[in-house]
């Protein structure tokens, strides 16, 4: 479960202001900050506070075209402020200095806070993001933008206690209390412990996104969300908390597993269709990963898809290789932003067929962009 960020060769460069691709759907994107409290989870981090379970949702949406000049959302944060305390935290999480990261806060994308939502009346589909472990809901930007571009609306969380760092409405920062230990068994343990608790975080959130939508509670795309098609979709130890929320939720009704290790699963079926993608898989990558999923993936009763990239890392599938040196063993070897735009055009080829009726079987685009292998029902 490697951090968002690694040491080591990094801490020789640093980093650039990451440049976000401009996504190639029609519609232009909005952005919105959102902050949920789960009146029925205490939350098992401070029991001691008797706090209940909070979650900072970022939406990305289609939008209508904004006025030329109108400012961009930063990268990291709703603010300066925001922006710098999280690069500081990802800077601790990952052991390097901060001033290498200093390029981060700095960087704006392509979505207009709080702009209108698209016109037409129609609803989209939605998808929710679990981040890699010590990761923060902004770390797919790239990846949700593209689907935002393309009529999809993406919901990405933040997880108290275990993102790097959280900064609520009330002014506090939650920072990480989660790390490896470097015992395997325990940290098993941990990791099943750890995907439970975003588990049902997930199916929390797609609970409120139901209410948003019924205007129940204030947001900008009430109304205009299908929460009749949803996936759900997390990176690294993220992946694997998509995969656990699948299988306990079936509101969920497609998954995609960015390199995510599937944790505290028990041999029983589960019925959503999956896209795994993965990293090439070498002499370095746990010997137990590719059998662990390839043995999930077996008990769906829905086609399942593992793709492998050609040259992928862990973080290809994040925004790292537009900031990140270019290391191979950090960010693969596709380049700057190709290994992003492989993702997202994968994923928006699974979403498209899963949930968009009559786009057909997703495996021929599919297997243009790597290793292919379909895990049928009944294993054929």
């Amino acid at each position: 479960m490697p951090p968002l960020i690694a040491a080591g060769p990094v801490a020789s460069w640093a980093l650039p202001v990451p440049v976000f691709p401009e996504p190639s759907g029609r519609f232009p994107i909005g952005t919105a900050v959102l902050e949920w409290t789960d009146p029925d989870r205490p939350e098992a981090a401070t029991p001691e506070a008797g706090d209940r379970r909070t979650v900072v949702v970022q939406l990305w949406y289609p939008a209508r075209k904004s006025p030329a000049g109108a400012q961009r959302a930063r990268y990291l944060g709703r603010t300066r402020d925001e922006a710098r305390t999280v690069s500081d935290a990802l800077a601790d999480h990952a052991g390097v200095p901060g001033f290498l990261l200093d390029g981060l806060p700095r960087a704006r994308t392509h979505s207009v806070p709080g702009a209108p939502v698209a016109g037409g009346g129609g609803r989209f589909p939605v998808v929710l993001f679990s981040p890699g472990l010590g990761g923060v809901r902004t770390q797919n930007t790239a990846w949700a933008e593209e689907l935002a571009s393309h009529g999809y609306v993406v919901a990405a969380l933040d997880h108290p206690h275990d993102s790097a760092a959280v900064v609520l409405a009330d002014g506090r920062t939650v920072r990480t209390g989660v790390a490896a230990t470097g015992d395997p068994d325990r940290d098993e343990e941990l990791a099943a412990g750890w995907t439970a608790v975003r588990a049902a975080d997930l199916g929390f959130v797609l609970t409120e996104l139901g209410r948003l939508d019924r205007g129940e509670i204030a947001g900008p795309v009430a109304g205009r969300l299908d929460t009749g098609r949803v996936a759900v979709a997390g990176h690294s130890l993220g992946g694997g908390a998509a995969l656990r929320a699948a299988r306990q939720d079936r509101r969920f009704d497609a998954v995609i597993n960015l390199d995510g290790f599937p944790h505290g699963f028990a041999p029983r079926p589960f019925h959503q269709p999956v896209l795994a993608l993965t990293q090439d898989i070498g002499p370095e990558t746990d010997p137990d990963y590719p059998p662990r999923l390839a043995q999930v993936l077996d008990l769906s009763t829905a086609p399942s898809y593992r793709l492998t990239l050609p040259g992928a890392a862990h973080l290809t599938f994040t925004d790292a290789p537009l900031y990140l040196p270019p290391v191979p063993a950090l960010v693969g070897s596709p380049g700057r932003t190709e290994g992003p735009r492989v993702t997202s055009a994968a994923c928006l080829a699974f979403l498209d067929a899963t949930l968009r009726n009559g786009a057909g079987d997703p495996a021929a685009v599919l297997s243009s962009y790597g290793d292919l292998h379909v895990h049928r029902p009944g294993g054929r």
